[in-house]
């Protein structure tokens, strides 16, 4: 069967998806921009820090975040998404003043704490779910994903440059003016949500979460994405240190090695996505980038670290990691059950900013006591054990998620329904929820979309009716 051609996304769809990638960057740009002048800065700035409390400063946003984001999608089904965004935003604006102001280490903590805070990712992935038809929502995911990856390397680059021309505190003033302009865009551009209701795909269920946290291969993503953050940012402890210390690059020229690093980066994982998505090598990409991200951690503590030498082993480092940034959400995707991704992706995101925050803290105490090379070793060593569980993952199928609506049926007719669907080329797994009258499917997008799965609704509805009345008349 050829799979019926749907029709483009709506303007309103349109404007929904890249008003919400336009929420995110301003928000991604905040937390990221100072990764690279923040460890100079505190050195220069508070008396008697410790590499310690310099770590703890860079990534105890993630604790927050952690905390916080699935307690935010909640509260946003009773009071709103707009309601929540907005209020986040006020949150991260707060603890980005917070840190302009900061006269001690302390308060940075705290500021950048209150910027985690502002949990709004759950919140604005669930707005996408509200305004765009299932059809469109992996495009629409796609765009806030592209935004995403783009606003960390302009924050790399950005951060150096603003560094020099306004300085570290003038930097959380801009994050700040950031906040409020996200606030304008929740509020001006992101189209009234009409019909709003709780999102199976973008939203964590609590039920769910025993199931999710028993799923083998769902927890070694998980892992994966947490030691993957956890090495960025214990990296970041140091990384400005050693590009003045080693490379003798001053903190305005820092740019020099991110710009041409991160461009690069992004055409370099091209052929390896190609390959892992289209030519089915999905494992051993993704355990080939694995081995590159460690191979890298102990090269640095290995190789003497001139300038072209920290730039072939950050490049190769970042290919590696937007290779794996691109592939863990699709990987979590592709393994988790039909009806339980917003709560597998839930726990993702959990883990991936409990990483963030660990990384930073342990970054900071190994520089403290054993130095640049000890931060090094640490990172060396998640990345050994990530490998070992990687290669122990099974290869994952092409597949991806779906959800239909179903109309009113039956909890007897549920299960006869389900076994008539799953018999459909192209349907791996099929899970019904009749109190929200929708179908949740992992498809092969190749064979079948949307639109082809609610014809074999009908049909297999139709089939059943069929058979049912047929049994009534021969009893």
């Amino acid at each position: 069967m050829s799979i019926p051609e749907p029709n483009s996304m709506s303007p309103v769809e349109r404007r929904a998806a890249f008003s919400i990638a336009g929420i995110f960057s301003t928000r991604m740009l905040g937390l990221f921009m100072i990764f690279p002048v923040f460890a100079l800065f505190a050195e220069q700035e508070f008396q008697n820090i410790t590499g310690t409390q310099i770590g703890i400063a860079i990534g105890i946003y993630g604790l927050t975040q952690a905390l916080l984001q699935i307690p935010f999608g909640t509260l946003s089904d009773k009071f709103g998404r707009k309601p929540l965004i907005i209020v986040g935003m006020l949150i991260f604006m707060l603890g980005s003043v917070i840190c302009a102001l900061a006269d001690s280490i302390e308060m940075m903590i705290l500021g950048r704490a209150l910027q985690g805070m502002g949990a709004v990712a759950a919140v604005l992935m669930a707005s996408v779910a509200d305004l765009v038809r299932e059809q469109y929502r992996l495009r629409a995911m796609s765009i806030v994903g592209m935004t995403i990856g783009l606003s960390f390397t302009l924050s790399l680059v950005a951060g150096p440059l603003l560094s020099a021309w306004i300085g570290v505190r003038g930097i959380f003033w801009v994050i700040a003016l950031l906040s409020l302009i996200g606030i304008l865009l929740v509020i001006f551009a992101l189209p009234k949500i009409e019909n709003q209701a709780f999102q199976r795909e973008a939203q964590t269920d609590m039920s769910q979460f025993s199931d999710i946290l028993r799923h083998g291969q769902l927890l070694r993503l998980d892992l994966g994405v947490f030691v993957l953050h956890a090495i960025l940012t214990a990296m970041f402890v140091v990384m400005p240190l050693t590009l003045r210390d080693s490379a003798g690059l001053q903190a305005v020229d820092h740019w020099h090695i991110y710009l041409p690093v991160m461009l690069l980066s992004f055409v370099l994982m091209v052929p390896f996505i190609i390959q892992a998505e289209s030519k089915g090598r999905m494992k051993q990409v993704f355990v080939g980038a694995i081995a590159a991200i460690t191979l890298m951690q102990l090269s640095f503590i290995g190789f003497e670290q001139s300038f072209w030498m920290l730039f072939v082993l950050l490049l190769i480092f970042f290919t590696a990691f937007n290779l794996l940034e691109a592939s863990l959400p699709s990987l979590v995707v592709k393994l988790s059950p039909a009806d339980k991704k917003g709560t597998a992706s839930g726990v993702y995101s959990t883990s991936q900013f409990i990483g963030a925050a660990i990384g930073g803290a342990l970054g900071g105490y190994f520089y403290q006591h054993y130095g640049y090379n000890g931060v090094f070793v640490l990172t060396s060593v998640l990345g050994m054990i990530w490998l070992l569980a990687a290669m122990t993952m099974e290869k994952p199928m092409p597949l991806s998620i779906a959800s239909v609506p179903l109309g009113r049926v039956d909890e007897s007719d549920v299960a006869g329904l389900e076994k008539a669907l799953a018999a459909y080329d192209g349907i791996y797994e099929v899970v019904i929820r009749p109190d929200e009258q929708r179908a949740y499917f992992k498809i092969d997008r190749k064979q079948l979309n949307e639109v082809t799965l609610i014809e074999y609704i009908e049909q297999s509805s139709e089939s059943l009716r069929n058979r049912e009345s047929k049994e009534l008349c021969e009893a």
